[in-house]
Formats: structure tokens, sequence, C-alpha cells
């Protein structure tokens, strides 16, 4: 339980100082505008994902821009803890992204399908 309160405050300081850091504001308007589309979702590992297929190539490198970010931060929270970077994505996933999901965005839980909020 201890080991899983560590991860949780190291994924969610990461998440808290790291995005204004690490991802660059066009990218984030990006994704942003997405999931308002609901071409852009959340994933339950702690990734984006296409809820529908884009050929928006700026889009797929935003995508593939945040998400590079988000595995750092995982990486780092799976050292300092001792876990897998999937247990700190899936921890990021449930205990930050879930709670900032807006009303009309998408998610895709673990092995399910994608969901609108």
């Amino acid at each position: 339980m201890n080991r899983h309160l560590t991860l949780t405050a190291a994924v969610l300081a990461a998440l808290a100082f790291a995005p204004a850091a690490a991802i660059a504001m066009d990218a984030k308007s990006a994704i942003d505008a997405a999931k308002t589309a609901g071409v852009v979702g959340e994933q339950a590992d702690g990734f984006l994902g296409f809820v529908k297929p884009s050929a928006d190539t700026a889009l797929k490198a935003a995508v593939e821009e945040i998400n590079e970010g988000r595995g750092a931060l995982y990486r780092q929270a799976a050292a300092k803890n001792g876990v897998t970077v999937e247990a700190a994505g899936a921890s990021a996933y449930s205990t930050v992204v879930q709670l900032r999901l807006k009303i009309g965005e998408f998610y895709k839980p673990a092995n399910g399908a994608w969901v609108r909020k």
C-alpha cells in the first residue's frame, strides 16, 4: 500500500510540473481541440489514443510528443518506486487523468472500448 501511495505521489508531482515545461503549447492546444472533437481520448495505460482515425499529421505529431513526455515521466516514476512503466502509467490514469476528463471527452478503460464521459 505504501508503495502505491509513493508511486501515486511521484506521478502526480511529475504530471503537475511537467506539462508546462515539457509540452509545447501548440501540441497541447491541438490535443485539447481533438479531445473536444472526439478524435483523441485518454487510455487506461496513461497515454493518449485515437478514438477515430485521423490523417492529420500535425495532430499525430502532437499525440506522439505528449505520449513521449508522459512515457518519460512514467519511466522516472517507475524507476523511483520499483514498479513497471505500465504500472506507473496505469496509476497516472486512475489517479490523475480520469479526474481531469471533461464531459464529452472520450476515455478507454483497460480491455474496453472507447466511452464518452
